[in-house]
């Protein structure tokens, strides 16, 4: 059996970085942020040569082992074969390490330009497909959801199997995200490990409401934000790995700012008003780099090579 044919011309991806967890939405609820990577790949007759140039430019690898490489030898497997050879430019923008979804963009960006490469790629490998994918190879849904499908979104795995499903909801227009870095990353395993296994009932079930009023808040009924992201399942657990970023998170919310842990931290998360996100940006104090960035609505796609 022939296998895939590829196009001749280059494509370039743009994929955004990504908020999970937005407090009580443990491993369920994605935000899109308007903080991107782009990658522009083109099958080449031979070899692999792979270009980075900003985040991760002097420790990423440049061989199969990039994630994004690994990425897109998954997709291109599910699409029907490997091409003969790769060039990958990569501008990165996303922080590494800091609970952004640098990973899933990564991964969103791999497969999405794999199809893309593909003719006929997206009757191979249709949506539903490239979330299953995507969690596959990231291990959980909700990263992956908001950075392919954009805007807020709302993942779950099927019952008894390990099928991604995931819902894009609008979020309200007049959020405004401000996130506050920190210089050193934290680890996913490293936050993830300190989790207990088991939660008190009345922790969990107050995390089960705090998440269904944070779906009407980001939607459509933003002043109640605040009481929406407040969490008992993760975030004090993992203060013993990242206390400046819960200090912070006290901080704010003290001052009555809808402010959250970003993913596994360190990063904070604040969702905000326009008239008041540059205000709450200047909050942090030293160590942090504060930044006020868009909502992304349109997810991991595919763009025009100039501009």
């Amino acid at each position: 059996m022939a296998g895939p044919a590829f196009r001749a011309a280059a494509v370039r991806v743009r994929t955004p970085a990504s908020s999970a967890n937005l407090g009580p939405g443990f491993d369920a609820l994605g935000l899109s942020l308007g903080l991107y990577d782009d990658v522009v790949v083109r099958v080449a007759d031979s070899g692999l040569h792979v270009d980075i140039a900003g985040e991760g430019a002097e420790t990423l690898p440049r061989d199969e082992s990039h994630l994004l490489v690994k990425s897109m030898r998954a997709a291109f497997d599910r699409l029907g074969g490997q091409p003969r050879g790769l060039e990958i430019v990569c501008a990165n923008r996303i922080p590494h390490g800091r609970g952004l979804g640098s990973s899933s963009a990564a991964i969103c960006a791999g497969i999405v330009a794999a199809r893309a490469v593909t003719i006929g790629g997206e009757q191979k490998l249709d949506d539903i497909a490239l979330l299953e994918l995507a969690t596959e190879l990231e291990g959980h849904p909700d990263n992956v959801a908001a950075c392919l499908m954009g805007g807020f979104t709302l993942a779950w795995m099927e019952t008894g199997t390990a099928t991604a499903r995931a819902i894009r909801m609008d979020p309200a227009d007049s959020i405004v995200p401000v996130v506050f870095v920190p210089g050193k990353p934290v680890l996913t395993e490293t936050a993830r490990g300190l989790l207990p296994r088991t939660v008190p009932h009345g922790d969990a079930a107050a995390n089960a409401g705090r998440a269904a009023l944070l779906v009407e808040a980001l939607t459509r009924r933003p002043e109640l934000l605040l009481a929406a992201t407040e969490d008992r399942l993760h975030q004090e657990y993992r203060a013993p790995a990242m206390p400046e970023s819960l200090a912070l998170v006290s901080r704010l919310r003290a001052d009555g700012v809808p402010a959250v842990v970003s993913g596994a931290g360190p990063t904070v998360l604040a969702l905000v008003e326009d008239a008041t996100a540059d205000k709450v940006a200047a909050l942090a104090g030293e160590g942090w780099a504060a930044n006020r960035l868009t909502l992304d609505v349109a997810g991991t796609c595919v763009l025009p090579l100039a501009g």
